[in-house]
């Protein structure tokens, strides 16, 4: 396993990064146990989990217990690190819906707090190490959601903040209160990001390499398609897994030439597909929502392979994210032709 500094944390994570979100519907709550485990064999000590992950509908599948019978991934991934906690650095995150209540959601004082003590419990630790905001708040100004977190870091129940699915203004925005204000600044920025959505690169990823932050992309093999195409013959595939719609004809267009090139290369899709976005600026760590062992040990794998500048070009090439708003002023007065000048022509005499 290879690792990378977290931000400006000094604290370093495993490239790869358990992803929990399924954690109790596949795998179930008693494989998910073994899958914390091996992870911690193969060397990833950074895994990825939020107030919401687990037993929300939203995850629910033909076969597996329904939301209401599931147990909350942070309870299911707390006893699986029972007595390895201390090898492992854990995110988790709030802002999600947890309860029918006007305030049981958003970025407020009152509901982190009160979802930090929550999460606390169900992972059975005193300390989470990086706390996200899961996404913007539009009811809570941000300089009040940033000091909740600085209270907390003081206060010694969160170590660390980052931002979830933010736009690159927010991030900004936000590493200006905190400067402004002398509170702790977000560390990482966590965004949907693969081969094949690349969003990310218009602004985000150009603002976290130069302010110092971390990506932390989710959903590095869009829902299994650039990891193996036999998850085109899956009852539930893709953002099927989260209620939402399967995989485009332009997407699996991009899956088969990834399959095509990574066979090629004597390489599997996953790891091709991983290796490219390790590769990429401002990238820490990739969360990977391994449901089985084999899947977790396969995807592990993909941290020690290295692509040749050719081969990462080829990927690139595949898709492409329209370059964010340049412009420049003309190019400046023509020039006359060399021709013109014997001086210029000769490498003598001044510009004149």
């Amino acid at each position: 396993m290879q690792y990378s500094v977290l931000g400006t944390t000094g604290v370093k994570v495993s490239r790869i990064c358990l992803g929990t979100a399924t954690f109790g519907v596949a795998p179930t709550a008693q494989d998910a146990d073994r899958i914390v485990g091996a992870a911690v064999d193969l060397g990833i000590n950074f895994v990825d989990t939020a107030d919401v992950y687990g037993n929300m509908p939203v995850f629910d599948r033909p076969g597996a217990p329904t939301a209401a019978d599931r147990e909350p991934a942070e309870r299911i991934l707390g006893r699986a690190l029972c007595g390895r906690r201390d090898e492992m650095v854990i995110a988790t995150k709030s802002n999600g819906i947890v309860g029918p209540d006007v305030n049981d959601r958003g970025l407020s004082r009152r509901h982190i707090i009160r979802q930090v003590e929550t999460s606390l419990r169900r992972l059975e630790t005193d300390y989470i190490d990086l706390y996200y905001a899961h996404d913007p708040d539009p009811d809570t100004p941000l300089e009040q959601t940033l000091a909740a977190y600085d209270d907390l870091i003081r206060q010694g129940k969160i170590r660390y903040v980052g931002l979830s699915n933010h736009p690159a203004w927010q991030v900004v925005h936000a590493l200006w209160i905190a400067d402004d204000r002398r509170q702790h600044a977000p560390v990482a920025a966590q965004v949907k990001y693969n081969l094949i959505d690349r969003a990310a690169e218009r602004e985000l990823a150009p603002a976290c390499q130069q302010f110092g932050l971390s990506l932390v992309p989710y959903a590095p093999l869009h829902g299994g398609l650039l990891a193996d195409l036999g998850v085109l013959d899956r009852d539930v595939a893709g953002d099927q897994r989260f209620g939402a719609a399967g995989f485009t004809e332009a997407e699996i267009a991009v899956g088969r030439e990834v399959d095509r090139l990574s066979r090629a290369w004597g390489l599997a899709p996953y790891q091709v597909s991983l290796a490219w976005l390790l590769s990429r600026p401002a990238v820490a760590s990739a969360i990977v929502g391994a449901e089985t062992l084999d899947e977790l040990q396969a995807n592990a794998t993909a941290a020690d392979v290295e692509l040749e500048p050719a081969q990462l070009d080829s990927l690139t090439a595949l898709a492409s994210e329209p370059a964010a708003f340049h412009h420049r002023a003309g190019q400046g007065p023509q020039l006359p032709p060399s021709t013109t000048d014997p001086d210029r022509l000769s490498g003598s005499g001044s510009v004149r």
